[in-house]
């Protein structure tokens, strides 16, 4: 990928080291592929008493990818990814029936130094939403805004700066209309990038509200990982993950209130499995 990134990226390594990968439900997923590009994926998920399933497929030729799913509502999910129709763009069109009015249109540009991406909702009276970033693959400036064209009022709007070397980044980003401020800092312990530690402070303008979470990441061998987070309200969480064979990985995950010992905590189960 040429340039600085899309603006999503921004701030990406400290939103994925907090957050991915935790879950407080039960989940199976067993996804297969083969040579002509073909694959399938299925995921069982129990949240509390309730379990829910999905198939999916994917189907890769050349430079275009189809993911269709289809799950336990009757709900079909299609998305095409094409690169390159025209030179350093991507082009990504998804729409889910029976809901006729969720179709997207996305188109992305990379460049040496800017990345710009639009996403324009398929329906009467549409939102339209625009991002760009200036820079190169160590900083970058950037900022998006949503435009309601039924209203005429724009529905959110943001800038951020990104800073990315090879033993830490950090990222500054004003969202919810300028009226949140958010910066995380990470720090490579390796230069593998395996084990790292994390902060972010989330500070909100309009209710005086700051919240302050710390994490870390630790390599204990080549296929298990420990994760932890906790923030100033108490909340801590941790996660085992473990690589049973190359890409099939099991996830432990839970979570607990410090302040109020007396809530049940939360566990979570997550089984990925590719044979």
């Amino acid at each position: 990928m040429k340039g600085p990134g899309l603006f999503s990226e921004i701030g990406k390594n400290a939103k994925d080291l907090l957050n991915k990968d935790y879950t407080y439900d039960q989940k199976l997923t067993i996804s297969t592929s083969s040579a002509s590009g073909v694959g399938l994926t299925s995921a069982a998920v129990k949240k509390g008493g309730l379990y829910s399933f999905d198939i999916g497929s994917q189907y890769k030729y050349k430079n275009t990818l189809i993911d269709v799913k289809v799950d336990t509502n009757s709900n079909i999910s299609t998305t095409v990814t094409i690169s390159d129709i025209l030179p350093y763009t991507k082009t990504i069109t998804s729409f889910k029936l029976p809901d006729y009015n969720s179709g997207k249109l996305e188109v992305q540009y990379f460049h040496d130094h800017a990345s710009f991406a639009s996403v324009v909702a398929l329906k009467h009276s549409p939102i339209v939403e625009l991002s760009g970033t200036v820079g190169t693959r160590g900083v970058a400036f950037g900022a998006e805004a949503s435009f309601n064209t039924a209203s005429g009022d724009f529905t959110k709007y943001s800038a951020g700066v990104g800073l990315t070397k090879p033993d830490y980044s950090a990222s500054i980003i004003l969202e919810e209309k300028l009226d949140t401020l958010r910066a995380s800092y990470v720090y490579h312990l390796d230069e593998l990038q395996k084990s790292s530690v994390v902060a972010e402070i989330v500070r909100r303008f309009s209710t005086n509200e700051n919240i302050f979470t710390v994490g870390t990441r630790y390599a204990v061998d080549p296929q298990t990982t420990v994760k932890t987070r906790l923030n100033n309200s108490g909340k801590l969480a941790a996660l085992l993950q473990h690589e049973l064979k190359p890409k099939s990985v099991l996830t432990l995950s839970g979570e607990f209130d410090t302040k109020a010992l007396e809530r049940a905590p939360k566990f979570g189960l997550a089984l990925a499995l590719r044979p």
